[in-house]
């Protein structure tokens, strides 16, 4: 399939995508299955004798925000009580990010899950209630990644070490294989932000990930799914379409934290792969090569063991640097150890005088000092030992992608193309990079906010962990900066530690959105900083007492404010019927 640059669609929402044979078939499909789950809105908003027509059903979106596992339970609980309450079929688009994602992607797995709510709900609690995946799997699959991609990233780390030890499982479908079988749920949008476009403050940093295409909301480049990660020069270089367990991972980065992921590798995963590596010698040892590919020839016990002892003593020193400890004894080491094994022929490029003189060089300067420090052993251990396969290679990726801090990479779909209507950071570089949405906005309000979704109304579930009203403040800032309808937001400083359980905010031509914070003064009274300390962000996987609880908090929060949402759709449908009939006289 030869790729010829980017063409415009020329259907009825004007996208941009990327040229390959069936560049028209995805934005057809997709159009096909909103317009399906439109007319079940229509059929719901019908029950409750709300006045509608086909073709003005309102457009509704539920955004669910970032949060862990507490955004992952308090998703569920909301859903399961819109159900109830018989609203869960006037939602047109359900969109998230972060661990809210966690939840959706549990609940796609299951086909129309939203008719059988109660039956898919029990199954996910077991689930992650329930113990975890062994290791054995888990390093499977980092092992799977690692040889099957072009880019191995922070992020298949994070699939393997975090996001399993929420969602108890390894979701190897993919959002093809899911979408075959939802033909009455509403439409799933995963959100994140394209990583340079956030820390250079250029192009279109928004990126969204829906069943059928993944790109750019506001600039509008799309490629299908199935494509994205696929390299599209001269002849189109088609990479597998990431699993749901990646996507997770690509979707809750947020949580990653540099001190703690080489916490993780020195309690865990070295370990782990010093195991491996005796294994390895066992095997050679006992004639037996088993699958480990790329094998080293002649490994001996020594050089196994040094080079282990390398890389723990290479992740202690990035620990030390990070807490602004003195690294001298750690590096000196290191060097008299490789300097041992290549006989004095070979030394270490990178001299640490300079981190170790400087008393007043920053956090900073020495984090990138580790950074050349890290690269230059990691490259002097490939070359001296010898041990570039399985375990080694894969812990040795692991500290350069850490010192590099890569996570999400893909091929970039609009390497090299020619659109004048796309920002010109987005077509450079070969390479982008993906990350969680929360680092920049914590609820996934520009997904939805694409001219061409006509949004009407928006119900906003806040699970963040300080200030609930940070997401729809920020949204309204910047829709004014990019002149997108946007309604105005003011929240009373009183309302920001005691916040109430419902709040409206509506504009001139803009969509009404409905805002929810998780906990509030409605449903946890005067407890409100209790139950934000007890389901905090980065604690261990909730207990089952602990899930049953947070989903009936949060569930509360849609009982008790049923009759106000359906006023507000009820508005919002009418309005929009109205001006339909309208138009027709």
């Amino acid at each position: 399939m030869e790729r010829t640059g980017l063409w415009d669609f020329k259907g009825s929402e004007g996208y941009i995508y990327a040229a390959f044979k069936n560049r028209s078939d995805e934005g057809e499909n997709r159009t096909l299955s909103v317009a399906r789950r439109r007319n079940t809105v229509l059929q719901c908003l019908q029950k409750f004798n709300i006045r509608c027509s086909e073709d003005a059903v309102p457009n509704i979106a539920l955004l669910g925000s970032g949060g862990g596992q507490r955004a992952m339970v308090g998703l569920l609980g909301s859903l399961v009580q819109l159900d109830k309450a018989g609203l869960l079929d006037c939602i047109l688009y359900l969109s998230g990010v972060s661990g809210s994602t966690w939840c959706m992607a549990s609940l796609y797995k299951e086909p129309d899950w939203s008719t059988k709510l109660e039956t898919v709900t029990d199954k996910i609690i077991k689930r992650i209630s329930g113990p975890g995946v062994s290791w054995e799997d888990a390093l499977a699959k980092l092992k799977k990644y690692y040889y099957e991609k072009d880019f191995f990233s922070l992020t298949d780390v994070w699939a393997v070490m975090l996001v399993t030890s929420y969602v108890k499982e390894i979701d190897e479908q993919t959002l093809a294989d899911q979408w075959d079988k939802h033909n009455k749920d509403p439409y799933p949008i995963y959100a994140v932000i394209d990583k340079q476009c956030k820390q250079h403050e250029e192009g279109d940093p928004w990126f969204e990930i829906s069943p059928h295409e993944a790109g750019y909301s506001l600039t509008g480049a799309f490629v299908g799914t199935s494509s994205f990660g696929s390299q599209f020069k001269n002849k189109m270089k088609k990479q597998d379409e990431m699993d749901m367990l990646y996507l997770q991972a690509m979707c809750s980065s947020a949580l990653a934290v540099e001190e703690e992921i080489w916490k993780w590798i020195k309690a865990h995963l070295s370990l782990k792969i010093k195991i491996a590596s005796e294994n390895m010698r066992q095997d050679y040892n006992g004639g037996n090569r088993r699958s480990i590919p790329q094998q080293p020839k002649d490994p001996n016990s020594s050089s196994i063991d040094e080079c282990y002892q390398v890389l723990l003593k290479l992740v202690d020193m990035n620990l030390a640097v990070l807490k602004g400890a003195d690294p001298s004894a750690l590096d000196q080491s290191i060097r008299t150890t490789l300097t041992d094994i290549s006989g004095g022929q070979r030394h270490l490029n990178y001299p640490l005088e300079k981190l170790k003189d400087d008393k007043t060089a920053d956090k900073e300067a020495a984090k990138q000092y580790m950074k050349q420090y890290t690269m230059d052993v990691c490259k002097y251990v490939s070359l001296e030992f010898k041990l570039n396969s399985w375990p080694f290679d894969i812990l040795i990726s692991i500290c350069r992608c850490i010192a590099l801090w890569i996570w999400g990479r893909k091929y970039n779909f609009l390497h090299d193309m020619t659109a004048y209507s796309v920002p010109a950071a987005l077509l450079e570089s070969e390479t982008r990079d993906y990350i969680d949405a929360g680092v920049l906005l914590n609820s996934p309000y520009f997904s939805v906010l694409r001219k061409e979704r006509d949004i009407d109304l928006i119900i906003s579930l806040d699970f963040s962990e300080d200030d609930s009203f940070t997401t729809v403040t920020q949204t309204a800032e910047t829709c004014k900066k990019l002149k997108i309808p946007f309604p105005e937001v003011n929240i009373a400083s009183e309302n920001v530690k005691k916040p109430k359980g419902f709040y409206v905010f509506k504009g001139q031509n803009t969509p009404t959105v409905i805002h929810i914070p998780l906990f509030n003064v409605a449903n946890c009274g005067d407890k409100i900083d209790a139950w934000r300390k007890k389901y905090g962000t980065t604690q261990v996987p909730y207990s089952a007492e602990m899930i049953t609880e947070l989903m009936q908090v949060a569930g509360k929060n849609i009982a008790i404010n049923k009759a106000k949402l359906l006023e507000q759709i009820r508005v919002i449908a009418e309005a929009k019927y109205s001006q339909a009939q309208a138009r027709q006289i």
